[in-house]
């Protein structure tokens, strides 16, 4: 620890973000990236603590206190091989992780907690500005074949670890380009696909194969995949959105949130959209109905679209800005959350229920509206009340529906391998993470649901572990 009254000294200040004014003119990152000064201050402030419940919030367990001290002592080199050691796609979580380790950060009991995301965010690019991330080719081949399908972040991590003791490894992505919702639910404001490329390329030089526009099972039966594989891992995310069945669904101008994403990130990367199938929202009145980061996502893109308005509406009451009783320290807290895109334009409202989708010439323009309240009936239960009299309308040209997601898809790959599922539609596995069948895996958004990167990096590691042990009978790979 190179300075014991760091955090008493030193008060968090984050890096800035590109102006607004300058941001909404394109879809580049609006991150700043920290200058190295900046971060090794900041990084002081970490107490190198007796208990950092920093690595208990860490799905990934990242070593933060070790590379925290590295930063700020200046060397970067040994801080970028401790969070090399734990997380395969840290430029990816330096960016969008929603940092649970910094609300388990033990500052944070009376005090601001420390940046420790831009840290990660830091280092990581000193390492790629530096040459220090560079291919690493397995010292010899087992001679196993592992195919992976789905090209997601826990699909890309499992993959990482495996070929790194030696696996063969074959990823399978039915979309024209790897990165599952990295590069297609993520738009380049908050993450530029050039990042996710240049790791990619990495990959491609220590030896993995990448197969895209390969559907499974409409491209290769799945029997000929699990006859030519020693193992086969599915990584294909929780893609079923869940949807909003009220009078009016039917209109024209009403789209789920990934279909409006993932449309807007293949023009800006200039792939091929059919005329008629453009969802833009140039001139129109936007409302998105949904409160969480994917809603913000589709806020953001519509004002880069030049929406004339833009309406974010959510169910939910309005979070609290502050910690509050029922999410004491070090738990992850349900906050109110400001992303870039609130900044950039837009309103937003809370505990709105919506009833009517409204429409003339067979389209939506306008959605109906009332205020709901959250009370508890005799036996303590959440309910949600509609206040009398609230009704209202609310104009709308383009809806989107930013509502999360059911389960995986179970038709075609699911359905063939007749896989069991857990009461919620996912994958069942076992402790293992080895499906009913024996030698599938599965990992990610498709085994836990719906969840953040962070999470699905960690799957893919820990899958990796077992797919290591079962192809060979131990396994040296970590466990997270």
């Amino acid at each position: 620890m190179g300075d014991i009254k760091g955090f008493l000294k030193t008060k968090r200040k984050t890096a800035a973000y590109r102006p607004v004014c300058e941001r909404l003119k394109d879809y580049r990152e609006v991150n700043l990236l920290p200058q190295p000064g900046h971060s090794q201050e900041q990084a002081g402030r970490c107490m190198d603590c007796g208990t950092p419940f920093c690595h208990w919030g860490c799905p990934l367990g990242n070593f933060i206190p070790e590379w925290n001290d590295q930063v700020f002592t200046g060397r970067w080199k040994k801080a970028f091989s401790i969070l090399d050691a734990t997380n395969n796609l840290p430029e990816i979580t330096g960016r969008i992780c929603p940092a649970l380790c910094e609300y388990s950060c033990v500052l944070g009991i009376n005090d601001d907690p420390v940046t420790i995301r831009e840290n990660e965010f830091s280092i990581i690019e000193y390492a790629f500005k530096h040459g220090l991330v560079r291919p690493r080719l397995p010292k010899k081949r087992t001679g196993n074949k592992v195919a992976i399908v789905g090209s997601g972040p826990a699909g890309l991590s499992c993959a990482d670890q495996l070929n790194r003791v030696g696996h063969s490894v074959e990823i399978f992505e039915r979309d024209n380009r790897a990165g599952g919702i990295m590069r297609y639910g993520i738009p380049d404001f908050k993450l530029e696909k050039k990042i996710l490329d240049r790791r990619i390329a990495i990959w491609k030089k220590e030896g993995i194969k990448f197969f895209t526009g390969v559907d499974i099972p409409g491209d290769v039966p799945v029997e000929r995949l699990v006859r030519q594989f020693d193992a086969v891992c599915l990584s294909c995310g929780s893609r079923t959105p869940r949807d909003l069945l009220i009078p009016g669904r039917d209109l024209q101008g009403i789209h789920f949130a990934m279909e409006y994403l993932v449309q807007a990130n293949k023009r800006i990367n200039k792939e091929e959209i059919g005329p008629g199938e453009i969802i833009d929202a140039k001139g129109k009145k936007v409302v998105v109905i949904g409160g969480g980061d994917t809603g913000a996502d589709c806020v953001g893109t519509a004002h880069r679209q030049g929406a004339a308005c833009v309406v974010q509406i959510e169910i939910m009451p309005k979070p609290a800005e502050c910690r509050t009783q029922e999410y004491p320290w070090p738990k992850y807290p349900l906050l109110l959350k400001n992303s870039t895109s609130h900044q950039e334009g837009g309103s937003r409202q809370w505990c709105v229920s919506t009833k009517e989708f409204i429409g003339k010439n067979g389209a939506v323009n306008k959605i109906s509206c009332a205020r709901v309240e959250f009370i508890r009936d005799e036996k303590g239960c959440p309910l949600i009340k509609e206040l009398s009299g609230s009704h209202f309308e609310i104009k709308a040209d383009l809806v989107i529906l930013a509502l999360g997601f059911l389960h995986p898809q179970k038709e075609g790959l699911l359905r063939e391998l007749k896989l069991e599922l857990d009461p919620r539609g996912n994958v069942k596995t076992g402790v293992d993470f080895m499906t009913s069948r024996k030698g599938v895996f599965s990992c990610g958004d498709m085994r836990r649901g719906q969840s953040l990167i962070v999470w699905a990096v960690a799957e893919g590691r820990q899958a990796a572990h077992h797919i290591d042990k079962f192809l060979t009978g131990h396994s040296y790979l970590p466990l997270i």
